[in-house]
């Protein structure tokens, strides 16, 4: 008697259900979703930001506030928003009242806050997160840096390397 040489239908199905649990746990992290996510929301955060200064900096022309320093206490809108030679402080307060920051967002400028592992480093300088772990991680997180002379623009960087 001649024996099929070829898999049963049982095997076959065994190894497909093998193989599909395979994929469930050990996709997630190849693909690392969550971090691209996060990175993207930076990335948009960052745009909001810029978007934010340049309308903040209109209405400071305007009003003729667009020379004040840092030291000044000038403030443009009807919301009163805080400016350093025209563009928001780097405050949360400033930047709450600049842009429609997503509920839990957290702020830092030093490592007194807790919130970052290392001091920012300069005054004027502030930096955001979704959750204070990636501002502790020191590495998925936007840093918005105001002007030190009058004309010139925020700068305004997104550190992606930490986003997990």
């Amino acid at each position: 008697m001649k024996r099929n040489q070829g898999f049963t239908l049982i095997e076959l199905i065994i190894v497909i259900v093998i193989l599909g649990i395979l994929a469930v746990t050990a996709a997630p992290r190849f693909l690392n979703i969550s971090g691209d996510a996060k990175a993207s929301v930076l990335d948009g955060v960052s745009g909001t930001l810029a978007s934010a200064g340049t309308i903040v900096y209109s209405k400071a022309l305007i009003a003729g506030v667009h020379t004040s320093g840092p030291t000044g206490t000038d403030t443009v809108g009807d919301d009163d928003i805080p400016v350093t030679f025209g563009y928001p402080k780097a405050t949360a307060a400033a930047l709450n009242l600049s842009i429609d920051r997503p509920d839990g967002w957290v702020y830092s400028t030093d490592a007194a806050s807790g919130l970052i592992a290392e001091a920012v480093g300069t005054a004027g300088q502030i930096r955001l997160a979704a959750i204070a772990a990636d501002l502790a991680d020191a590495g998925c997180y936007v840093q918005y840096v105001t002007p030190t002379v009058a004309g010139n623009k925020p700068v305004i960087s997104v550190e992606k390397a930490g986003c997990k």
